[in-house]
Protein backbone atom coordinates (compact mmCIF):
# COMPACT_ATOMS: atom_id res chain seq x y z
CA UNK A 1 0.00 0.00 0.00
CA UNK A 2 2.86 2.40 0.78
CA UNK A 3 4.23 1.92 -2.73
CA UNK A 4 0.93 2.93 -4.33
CA UNK A 5 0.79 5.93 -2.01
CA UNK A 6 4.34 6.92 -3.02
CA UNK A 7 3.48 6.60 -6.69
CA UNK A 8 0.31 8.66 -6.21
CA UNK A 9 2.02 11.52 -4.36
CA UNK A 10 4.81 11.60 -6.96
CA UNK A 11 2.20 12.09 -9.70
CA UNK A 12 0.44 14.64 -7.49
CA UNK A 13 3.76 16.50 -7.11
CA UNK A 14 4.05 16.68 -10.90
CA UNK A 15 0.57 18.20 -11.13
CA UNK A 16 1.36 20.65 -8.31
CA UNK A 17 4.61 21.72 -10.00
CA UNK A 18 2.68 22.39 -13.22
CA UNK A 19 0.10 24.37 -11.23
CA UNK A 20 2.88 26.29 -9.46
CA UNK A 21 4.43 27.25 -12.80
CA UNK A 22 1.15 28.25 -14.42
CA UNK A 23 -0.02 30.33 -11.46
CA UNK A 24 3.33 32.08 -11.09
CA UNK A 25 3.49 32.95 -14.81
CA UNK A 26 -0.11 34.18 -14.81
CA UNK A 27 0.46 36.13 -11.60
CA UNK A 28 3.59 37.76 -13.03
CA UNK A 29 1.87 38.68 -16.28
CA UNK A 30 -1.25 40.07 -14.56
CA UNK A 31 0.70 41.46 -11.59
CA UNK A 32 -1.71 39.58 -9.34
CA UNK A 33 -0.63 38.93 -5.76
CA UNK A 34 -3.50 36.45 -5.43
CA UNK A 35 -2.21 34.25 -8.26
CA UNK A 36 1.40 34.45 -7.13
CA UNK A 37 0.33 33.66 -3.57
CA UNK A 38 -1.47 30.58 -4.86
CA UNK A 39 1.68 29.57 -6.76
CA UNK A 40 3.64 29.84 -3.53
CA UNK A 41 1.12 27.54 -1.83
CA UNK A 42 1.46 25.08 -4.72
CA UNK A 43 5.25 25.18 -4.27
CA UNK A 44 4.91 24.24 -0.60
CA UNK A 45 2.42 21.46 -1.40
CA UNK A 46 4.68 20.15 -4.17
CA UNK A 47 7.65 19.94 -1.80
CA UNK A 48 5.47 18.14 0.73
CA UNK A 49 4.27 15.65 -1.87
CA UNK A 50 7.82 14.86 -3.02
CA UNK A 51 8.90 14.47 0.62
CA UNK A 52 6.09 11.96 1.15
CA UNK A 53 7.08 10.08 -2.02
CA UNK A 54 10.71 9.93 -0.93
CA UNK A 55 9.64 8.80 2.53
CA UNK A 56 7.56 6.02 0.94
CA UNK A 57 10.57 4.96 -1.11
CA UNK A 58 12.82 4.87 1.96
CA UNK A 59 10.19 2.85 3.84
CA UNK A 60 10.03 0.35 0.95
CA UNK A 61 13.80 -0.10 1.31
CA UNK A 62 13.69 -0.39 5.11
CA UNK A 63 11.02 -3.12 5.05
CA UNK A 64 12.74 -4.83 2.07
CA UNK A 65 9.69 -4.72 -0.22
CA UNK A 66 11.18 -6.71 -3.09
CA UNK A 67 7.97 -6.36 -5.10
CA UNK A 68 9.40 -2.93 -6.02
CA UNK A 69 11.93 -3.33 -8.84
CA UNK A 70 14.13 -0.55 -7.45
CA UNK A 71 14.29 -2.20 -4.02
CA UNK A 72 14.94 -5.66 -5.48
CA UNK A 73 17.82 -4.32 -7.59
CA UNK A 74 19.48 -2.25 -4.85
CA UNK A 75 18.80 -3.80 -1.44
CA UNK A 76 19.20 -6.98 0.56
CA UNK A 77 17.64 -8.11 3.84
CA UNK A 78 21.05 -8.50 5.51
CA UNK A 79 22.18 -4.90 4.95
CA UNK A 80 22.44 -2.54 7.94
CA UNK A 81 19.79 0.17 8.19
CA UNK A 82 22.20 2.90 7.02
CA UNK A 83 22.82 1.10 3.74
CA UNK A 84 19.14 0.31 3.25
CA UNK A 85 18.36 4.02 3.54
CA UNK A 86 21.33 4.94 1.32
CA UNK A 87 20.09 2.44 -1.26
CA UNK A 88 17.05 4.68 -1.73
CA UNK A 89 19.29 7.10 -3.62
CA UNK A 90 21.81 4.50 -4.78
CA UNK A 91 19.94 3.91 -8.03
CA UNK A 92 19.02 6.17 -10.92
CA UNK A 93 15.32 6.20 -9.96
CA UNK A 94 15.84 6.91 -6.27
CA UNK A 95 18.55 9.45 -7.01
CA UNK A 96 16.13 11.30 -9.26
CA UNK A 97 13.52 11.44 -6.49
CA UNK A 98 16.18 12.80 -4.11
CA UNK A 99 17.07 15.41 -6.74
CA UNK A 100 13.38 16.37 -7.00
CA UNK A 101 13.12 16.56 -3.20
CA UNK A 102 16.03 18.98 -2.95
CA UNK A 103 14.74 20.99 -5.93
CA UNK A 104 11.21 21.35 -4.58
CA UNK A 105 12.58 22.00 -1.10
CA UNK A 106 14.58 24.94 -2.40
CA UNK A 107 11.49 26.03 -4.34
CA UNK A 108 9.44 26.00 -1.14
CA UNK A 109 12.08 28.04 0.70
CA UNK A 110 12.11 30.50 -2.18
CA UNK A 111 8.31 30.71 -2.14
CA UNK A 112 8.39 31.63 1.57
CA UNK A 113 11.15 34.23 1.13
CA UNK A 114 10.28 37.77 2.18
CA UNK A 115 11.60 41.02 0.76
CA UNK A 116 12.04 39.98 -2.87
CA UNK A 117 10.61 42.28 -5.53
CA UNK A 118 7.25 40.99 -6.84
CA UNK A 119 8.42 40.29 -10.39
CA UNK A 120 11.65 38.62 -9.32
CA UNK A 121 9.92 36.31 -6.86
CA UNK A 122 7.14 35.37 -9.28
CA UNK A 123 9.66 34.62 -12.03
CA UNK A 124 11.85 32.59 -9.67
CA UNK A 125 8.89 30.56 -8.38
CA UNK A 126 7.81 29.93 -11.99
CA UNK A 127 11.32 28.83 -12.93
CA UNK A 128 11.58 26.47 -9.95
CA UNK A 129 8.17 25.06 -10.83
CA UNK A 130 9.21 24.55 -14.45
CA UNK A 131 12.33 22.70 -13.37
CA UNK A 132 10.18 20.62 -11.05
CA UNK A 133 7.82 19.75 -13.91
CA UNK A 134 10.71 18.58 -16.07
CA UNK A 135 12.40 16.42 -13.44
CA UNK A 136 9.17 15.04 -11.98
CA UNK A 137 7.83 14.21 -15.46
CA UNK A 138 11.06 12.35 -16.16
CA UNK A 139 10.72 10.45 -12.87
CA UNK A 140 7.05 9.60 -13.38
CA UNK A 141 7.15 8.78 -17.09
CA UNK A 142 10.51 7.08 -17.64
CA UNK A 143 12.13 6.29 -14.28
CA UNK A 144 9.35 5.21 -11.94
CA UNK A 145 10.97 4.37 -8.58
CA UNK A 146 7.83 2.48 -7.55
CA UNK A 147 7.62 0.07 -10.53
CA UNK A 148 6.43 -3.35 -9.38
CA UNK A 149 7.88 -6.80 -10.02
CA UNK A 150 5.54 -9.75 -10.40
CA UNK A 151 6.45 -12.21 -9.07
CA UNK A 152 8.56 -10.55 -6.41
CA UNK A 153 11.96 -12.15 -5.73
CA UNK A 154 12.67 -13.65 -2.32
CA UNK A 155 15.91 -11.68 -1.95
CA UNK A 156 17.32 -8.47 -3.44
CA UNK A 157 20.53 -8.06 -5.41
CA UNK A 158 22.10 -5.69 -2.83
CA UNK A 159 23.45 -2.17 -2.94
CA UNK A 160 26.29 -1.19 -5.25
CA UNK A 161 29.47 -2.10 -3.31
CA UNK A 162 30.90 1.38 -3.98
CA UNK A 163 28.10 2.89 -1.89
CA UNK A 164 28.64 0.58 1.08
CA UNK A 165 30.70 3.09 3.01
CA UNK A 166 29.26 5.63 5.48
CA UNK A 167 30.96 8.57 3.76
CA UNK A 168 29.77 7.51 0.33
CA UNK A 169 26.27 6.94 1.71
CA UNK A 170 25.96 10.63 2.64
CA UNK A 171 27.81 11.94 -0.40
CA UNK A 172 24.85 12.23 -2.85
CA UNK A 173 22.55 14.27 -0.57
CA UNK A 174 25.27 16.84 0.08
CA UNK A 175 26.28 16.91 -3.56
CA UNK A 176 22.67 17.54 -4.61
CA UNK A 177 22.30 20.33 -2.06
CA UNK A 178 25.12 22.11 -3.87
CA UNK A 179 24.07 21.30 -7.43
CA UNK A 180 20.39 22.01 -7.03
CA UNK A 181 21.05 24.98 -4.76
CA UNK A 182 22.41 26.77 -7.80
CA UNK A 183 18.90 26.72 -9.30
CA UNK A 184 17.85 29.53 -6.95
CA UNK A 185 20.87 31.74 -7.67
Amino acid sequence: MIVEFGSFVLILALALAALQTGLAVAGRMRRSPVLTGASEGAALACAGAVALAFGALILAFIVSDFSVANVAANSHTDKPLLYKVAAAWGSHEGSLVLWCLVLTGFGAVLARAKGLPFGVKASAVATQGGLGVMFLAFAVLTSNPFARLDPAPVQGQSLNPLLQDPALAIHPPFLYLGYVGLSVC
